[in-house]
C-alpha cells in the first residue's frame, strides 16, 4: 500500500492515481502546510473517483474482530489492501472532535480517515464516522535519558494496540513537538521491523524519498508506506516527476523483496 498525503489539488493527485499511489491523503489538521478546504478536499475526491471509475465510496469488507487485536489488524490490513485497489482518499485529521470529522467525512466523500493526534486507539473505531480509520502511532526522537532498544519499543507499541482501527501507521515525532508528524526526519527502523516480527503490520511514514525508499522496503518489507514532504516541490505542491519515482521505487522494491517467498 502506497499513500501519497498532503495533496492539495485535483492535478497531484491524478498524477498520485496514475503513478499507482492506494491512498490519497488530504490534511485538515490546522497547524498544517498543507491543510485544505472542504471545497479541496471536494475536488480531489472526485477527480479520484473519476479515475477509479466510481461514483461512490469504496465498500471495505466487513472483518470479524475476534481473537487478539493482531489477529484482527492482520486481517484489516488485508481488507485495505483489497478495497485500495482503486485509490481512496484518505482525511487526516488531528484532535479535532469525532463529530467534526464524521461531518468532514460526509461533507467531503472521503474513504477513510487518519487520526494523527491524542484521540486514543480506540477513537479509531469505524462506528464513529462511518468509515474505516488509520491510527498513527508516534516514534519519537529525542534524547530524554533513556535507552529504549527497538525490542522494548515495538513490545510497548503491540501490546497497545486495539482492533478499532483498519491499521497502524507509525511516524516520526520530534520530543516536545506536540504538532506530530511532518518532521522530514526518518525514525529506527528497526522498531518497525520488530513490531511486523510480531506478527502486526504496519505502515511506515517519516522522512521517505524517492532515495531511501528502496531500502526502506527492502529493509522493513512494511504492509505500507506514506510519504508528503519527500515528493514535493514546495509546502503543498507535490513535484510530480518525485512522486513518480516515489511509487515506482516501492512497488518495484516490494516485488524485489518478494522473491523466492
Amino acid at each position: 500500500v502506497v499513500k501519497v498525503c498532503g495533496i492539495t489539488n485535483a492535478e497531484d493527485a491524478l498524477v498520485a492515481c496514475m503513478s499507482g499511489a492506494s491512498l490519497i491523503g488530504v490534511i485538515f489538521a490546522e497547524k498544517s502546510k498543507r491543510k485544505v478546504t472542504a471545497e479541496q478536499a471536494k475536488d480531489i475526491v472526485a477527480a479520484v473517483r473519476r479515475f477509479g471509475e466510481r461514483d461512490d465510496r469504496v465498500k471495505f469488507e466487513e472483518v470479524a474482530e475476534n481473537g487478539s487485536a493482531v489477529t484482527a489488524l492482520i486481517a484489516k490490513s488485508r481488507a485495505l489492501e483489497r478495497a485500495s485497489r482503486v485509490p481512496l482518499v484518505v482525511g487526516v485529521f488531528q484532535n479535532h472532535p469525532l463529530d467534526v470529522v464524521r461531518r468532514t467525512v460526509e461533507e467531503c466523500g472521503l474513504d477513510m480517515v487518519q487520526l494523527h493526534g491524542s484521540e486514543g486507539m480506540e477513537a479509531a473505531n469505524s462506528s464513529n464516522f462511518g468509515v474505516p480509520a488509520l491510527r498513527v502511532v508516534d516514534i519519537e526522537l529525542g534524547n530524554d535519558g533513556e535507552s529504549r532498544s527497538s525490542e522494548d519499543v515495538a513490545s510497548g507499541i503491540v501490546g497497545k494496540v486495539t482492533s478499532d482501527p483498519i491499521a497502524i501507521l507509525l511516524d516520526t515525532s520530534i520530543k516536545g513537538d506536540k504538532t506530530g508528524g511532518g518532521t522530514g526526519k526518518t525514525f529506527d527502523w528497526g522498531i518497525a521491523e520488530a513490531i511486523q516480527s510480531r506478527g502486526l503490520p504496519v505502515i511506515i511514514a517519516g522522512g521517505l524519498t524517492p532515495g531511501n525508499i528502496d531500502e526502506a522496503v527492502s529493509k522493513i518489507r512494511p504492509f505500507g508506506v506514506d510519504v508528503a514532504g519527500g515528493v514535493e516541490a514546495s509546502p503543498g505542491t507535490k513535484d510530480h516527476e518525485k512522486v513518480r519515482n516515489f511509487v515506482g521505487g516501492a512497488m518495484s522494491a516490494a516485488a524485489e523483496a518478494m522473491k523466492g517467498f
